[in-house]
């Protein structure tokens, strides 16, 4: 049964409590409130209620709830805590803290006020989101207005662009990206895209000019008095074929062992020497003998003053041999040749003579004016004799120089050094390089830190024939570029940048012409790309092995070398090679710990090389596996139709004889009627008598269903034929 609830009487709640002027005492704990049993278990006692708080209001009268009490049949909460509002002197809030300048009054600024969700509610709707971001600097300034007409002085990246044109780079790439193009901020963009793109947006983009420099490789050398040149020493330039001994007697000349540290033998990059033979120097270059390597024996051929050509007397003269000779007489040197080898059994040297006489040169033994000196290299015989004769040219030649005047000299050899950076073989050809000069250098620039002879020794100059390594470039300059001394280093800056934009330009030009080429030669698709990298210990390497790559494309596979450079291969080439879809081929170099790592990730093909011709065979086969393939058809037999039968659901069978060849079930088969292709298709049945059979050879009989067609007639001939596909690139 249901207990009657009485109520007690409640007496009249007290007057609301007083604000008070100095912080109260604190509050007696709730438990004197209420019996400490009650306030344990909250037990309201049987059929009453607890007394509650001071200030509770009556039963149905809900007003003030402190502490959550006050609600009918509630539970009551503690003892209300008054509020304590510390008294403040009126003369203390009204002083303002003293400047530290005097006169000066210090600004207190009132901190923020944090807000709450709830306070956001009757403010305007921008201001209501929490973590708003303040209006961006683009939004707030003003948009410039398009200029009219822009001057850019050549290729100019998109962001440069959209700021002489006074818009967003973003519009721009959206621009050209209705155009058909992906570019990003700062991709650079040719003359012909810039005015392209200014078009579109009604500005007229002009080229500027560039003003013509100095242009330090064109200025001749003036005819100068005799009484200010001395004599130089020789530069001879030793070519011939392939392992004829050209390192070899060049090593014996020296006394040293170069040709060792060759690989295989081949000498890879140009090598320029200077010995001492009575008194009197003489200069060397050692050419490669490789085919590849033409480039640079041309530019060898260029500096030289006498040509030493290497023929075996065993082997005659070659196909590099004649190269050599053409490029000796293209430079207008005179040449001497040195027949080595001659302590071989089979040496022949009159064979020799003979055959350089096919060639434009007699020897002075047969009445020419061509020198020939038998040597061997490995034996040392009538080296003394061969290096009488070069000093003997070289007199009747008068070489002279002006050592006192800045230098002038050509690039033999580049390459990046680990510590020493940029490295270039200079050889010298007039006046004196001496350390700290500025120079300029194709598109590179620099000061001359440091020299090194041709044996490592540290040197402070170098006169007119001398080869040194030179430390100091900016840049790894290319192999037959001419070096110049310039008066300072802002002008040799100037004129780098300068011929450095001019060259970018160029190859934006060769590109262009390139690609409207391809496309109007083939439709798309018919051609691909094998891309290639390069990197190598010298720029020599580089180029020879860009020349001899590029030579491999044909009408289907174009290799296109992206890059090539000297030094280690990085993890940057590793990132080109993945967006490019390219391989990497090392040469004399190894990949660093993190660009291997970084191809094995990016599943990155890196090969190395030693030798230039496996690095050609390598690229040859990759060509060869791109290639479609390529089918031809092959008869393997004749069958002449002597009858026809009719099978009950079968159709007609020609009873045949086999003429030529062999007849096969697994091929296919034409039928020809006076000389024209009736049918061709596959073979339904081939039988012997009532046997089914592989195959039928020449003078047998056979029963031969054609697949889906009866209208054979007599005389008509059965070629046999299958479709092999062919090797590609086999001729």
């Amino acid at each position: 049964p249901l207990k009657t609830f009485v109520p007690r009487a409640v007496a009249p709640a007290p007057p609301p409590p007083q604000r008070i002027e100095k912080a109260p005492e604190p509050p007696k704990p709730a438990a004197e409130a209420r019996p400490a049993d009650a306030a344990a278990r909250g037990d309201r006692g049987q059929g009453q209620r607890p007394a509650a708080a001071a200030g509770a209001p009556a039963r149905g009268d809900r007003g003030p709830r402190p502490q959550g009490g006050g609600r009918p049949g509630g539970r009551p909460g503690g003892r209300p805590r008054p509020l304590a509002i510390p008294k403040v002197d009126p003369k203390v809030a009204e002083q303002k803290p003293e400047s530290k300048r005097p006169g000066q009054t210090k600004v207190v600024k009132e901190k923020p006020v944090i807000d709450d969700e709830l306070d956001r509610r009757d403010r305007p709707p921008e201001e209501k989101l929490f973590g708003r971001r303040p209006p961006s600097k683009a939004a707030t300034v003003e948009r410039r207005a398009v200029k009219q007409e822009i001057t850019i002085e050549g290729p100019i990246t998109v962001k440069e662009l959209a700021h002489e044109m006074g818009i967003t780079a973003a519009e721009v790439i959206k621009k050209l990206l209705n155009l058909g193009m992906l570019v990003t901020i700062n991709q650079e963009l040719d003359v012909e895209t810039a005015q392209i793109v200014g078009a579109e947006f009604g500005v007229t983009v002009k080229v500027k000019e560039i003003e013509p420099e100095v242009d330090w490789d064109q200025i001749e050398d003036p005819d100068e008095p005799d009484e200010l040149k001395k004599p130089r020493p020789p530069v001879v330039v030793v070519m011939g074929h392939v392992d004829h001994g050209k390192t070899t007697l060049l090593d014996a000349i020296r006394q040293t062992r170069v040709a060792q540290g060759e690989a295989g033998g081949i000498t890879q990059h140009i090598g320029a020497y200077q010995v001492d033979v009575g008194g009197k120097k003489i200069t060397f270059l050692d050419t490669p003998g490789h085919e590849a390597f033409t480039a640079m024996r041309a530019r060898g051929a260029k500096v030289t003053d006498i040509a030493v050509l290497v023929v075996a007397a065993d082997d005659g003269v070659m196909p590099q041999t004649v190269e050599a000779i053409n490029h000796a007489k293209a430079a207008n040197v005179p040449i001497i040749v040195a027949i080595n080898k001659i302590d071989k059994p089979e040496a022949n040297p009159d064979r020799v003579k003979a055959e350089l006489t096919e060639h434009g040169l007699v020897v002075e033994e047969w009445g020419g004016d061509v020198i020939a000196v038998p040597v061997s290299a490995k034996e040392k015989t009538n080296l003394d004799l061969l290096l009488e004769n070069i000093l003997l040219v070289a007199e009747l030649q008068e070489l002279k120089a002006n050592p006192d005047k800045e230098a002038r000299g050509t690039i033999l050899e580049a390459e990046l050094d680990r510590g020493m950076g940029p490295v270039g073989t200079v050889l010298v050809q007039a006046g004196t390089l001496k350390v700290g000069d500025a120079f300029v250098c194709g598109a590179t620039w620099g000061k001359v830190r440091a020299m090194f002879d041709d044996r490592g020794r540290k040197v402070k100059k170098a006169g007119p024939s001398t080869p040194v390594r030179v430390v100091g470039f900016d840049a790894v300059p290319e192999a037959g570029d001419v070096f110049r001394v310039v008066p300072d280093e802002k002008q040799a800056r100037s004129i780098a940048e300068k011929r450095a934009l001019a060259r970018r330009m160029q190859e934006q030009a060769q590109a262009r012409v390139t690609l409207e080429d391809l496309m109007s030669r083939v439709k798309e698709g018919e051609v691909q790309d094998l891309n290639i990298i390069i990197k190598a210990d010298v720029m020599g390497s580089v180029e020879a092995l860009r020349g001899a790559l590029e030579k491999l494309s044909n009408e289907e596979v174009r290799v296109r070398v992206i890059h090539g450079g000297v030094g280690a291969i990085s993890e940057s080439d590793v990132m080109l090679a993945t967006a490019s879809r390219a391989i990497i081929i090392g040469f004399n170099v190894r990949p660093d710990e993190r660009a291997a790592q970084a191809a094995r990730q990016q599943n990155v093909e890196i090969k190395t090389y030693r030798v230039i011709y496996e690095a050609v065979d390598d690229v040859k086969a990759a060509i060869q596996g791109m290639l479609k393939p390529k089918f031809e058809e092959v008869i393997l037999g004749k069958a002449r139709v002597q009858a026809v039968f009719k099978v009950p659901k079968v159709g007609n069978v020609a009873g045949c004889l086999v003429t030529e060849g062999k007849v096969l079930r697994s091929a296919k088969a034409r039928l020809v009627r006076d000389g024209t292709v009736v049918w061709e298709g596959e073979i339904a049945s081939l039988k012997r008598f009532k046997d089914d059979v592989r195959e039928v050879a020449t003078g047998l009989e056979c029963g031969i269903g054609l697949e889906g067609f009866n209208d054979i007639k007599e005389g008509d001939v059965i070629e046999v034929f299958t479709v092999q596909e062919v090797k590609a690139g086999a001729s």
